[in-house]
């Protein structure tokens, strides 16, 4: 399960990643519309910024995969292996855990109202699709409960001495 968990988040995360060039070539063309032409590109703006939410909400799950997240050094850098397994495994259970879940729990009834509406952009010309946008905050809470569920299993086979990690 673990692999299919790591194997997920990495592809979602690399797909992601794309993303920020497509993000990167739209802002670039904001600019020149604007100053270059005098146009005004509310959909372009909207979809960079529905770019970003997709690169942090879906990025998140992938960045715990790969041990991007910010730890606290103190209690981790320069540690033997079994105790920084440990302070992954309490960070996971007591930390990412609960706050994933309330996240998740939390985030329902709000993508499930945007989705009884089809929620639209506030702007007129905007982009229709923000309750797709706010369905982003519960899928990134599961994805990352279930690749804080991986790495819980990773730091026990740690502790275990099952692996090399």
């Amino acid at each position: 399960m673990n692999v299919f968990i790591d194997r997920l988040n990495h592809g979602i995360g690399r797909a992601v990643a794309w993303l920020t060039l497509a993000m990167a070539v739209a802002v670039a063309a904001i600019v020149l519309l604007r100053y270059a032409f005098a146009q005004n590109t509310i959909q372009i703006q909207e979809a960079v910024s529905y770019g970003h939410g997709l690169v942090l909400m879906l990025g998140m799950a992938y960045t715990l995969k790969e041990n991007g997240h910010v730890r606290v050094d103190i209690l981790y850098s320069g540690r033997g292996p079994r105790w920084r397994a440990l302070v992954d495994l309490f960070g996971h259970l007591f930390l990412l855990l609960p706050v994933a879940g309330l996240v998740l729990v939390t985030s329902l009834p709000y993508a499930a109202s945007a989705w009884r509406i089809l929620e639209g952009s506030s702007e007129v010309g905007g982009l229709p699709g923000v309750f797709l946008l706010k369905t982003l905050i519960p899928l990134m809470a599961v994805l990352l409960l279930l690749q804080g569920l991986s790495e819980i299993s990773k730091a026990w086979r740690r502790l275990a001495g099952r692996s090399s990690e």
